[in-house]
């Protein structure tokens, strides 16, 4: 009689028709599939927790896991560092002409910098400081500064204000200056985060420059206006 473990291509027929039960594996080939499930399971496990969990778990792991478990643990710990370092920030500092160098060029490696120039009793400086409060909350990553245009570069014109500089690693990567640049007192605080997202200092998640939103509906309802307006000056 034919064996229904002999590995044949009728037998692979009758196994895949039913009538022969599937081929029996070797224990050992069970049980070593089964070490390596649960190896892969430990490392996942491993990879999954976080740096509190590790401590937590501590006990549970043998000695043969104790190299695996310091070096998933230091990964976490310098990822924890990384991301206190990238959130050390989250407010609008004041600074002098005096903080600027250590401020502005020696922020940090990696850091950007956004600079506002302005002078009290001017409405569209003080809009401007309340926006970049809420995008320095939004942005905790991005440096947020804020000073009296005067304390900061001798006889700077009041023209010029507002003002907003844009700095990473002390090189000045966008500028803006005046009110007009801004749209004066209607500037919207998405509209700013927008500008600022395009300059690199910030990443957005908005998908669109909300100004050129704004504009396109207002086309589209003076479009659509016209159409009425017409008929009006027929029936008059």
């Amino acid at each position: 009689m034919q064996d229904p473990n002999e590995d044949t291509e009728w037998n692979d027929i009758l196994r895949r028709k039913g009538i022969l039960p599937p081929k029996e594996k070797p224990e050992e080939a069970d049980e070593h599939e089964e070490q390596l499930i649960q190896q892969q399971s430990v490392v996942k496990t491993y990879e999954s927790m976080t740096l509190e969990e590790l401590e937590e778990n501590e006990d549970e792991f043998s000695e043969d896991d104790e190299a695996a478990i310091e070096m998933y643990r230091q990964q976490r710990l310098a990822e924890w560092k990384a991301n206190q370092v990238k959130n050390v920030f989250g407010e609008v500092v004041e600074i002098s002409g005096q903080d600027y160098v250590q401020e502005v060029n020696k922020a940090g490696e990696g850091i950007w910098v956004v600079l506002h120039l302005y002078k009290q009793g001017i409405p569209l400086c003080t809009l401007i400081n309340q926006h970049l409060s809420c995008l320095a909350r939004k942005f905790p990553q991005t440096k947020f500064l804020k000073s009296i245009s005067t304390t900061c570069i001798a006889n700077y014109p009041d023209r010029n204000l507002p003002t907003i500089f844009v700095y990473q690693q002390g090189d000045m990567k966008a500028q803006f200056i005046g009110p007009l640049v801004f749209g004066g007192m209607n500037l919207k605080l998405d509209e700013l985060e927008w500008r600022l997202s395009e300059s690199g200092a910030v990443k957005t998640d908005l998908e669109e420059n909300p100004h050129k939103k704004i504009q396109d509906t207002l086309m589209t309802s003076i479009r659509c206006s016209m159409p009425n307006a017409h008929h009006d000056e027929d029936s008059d």
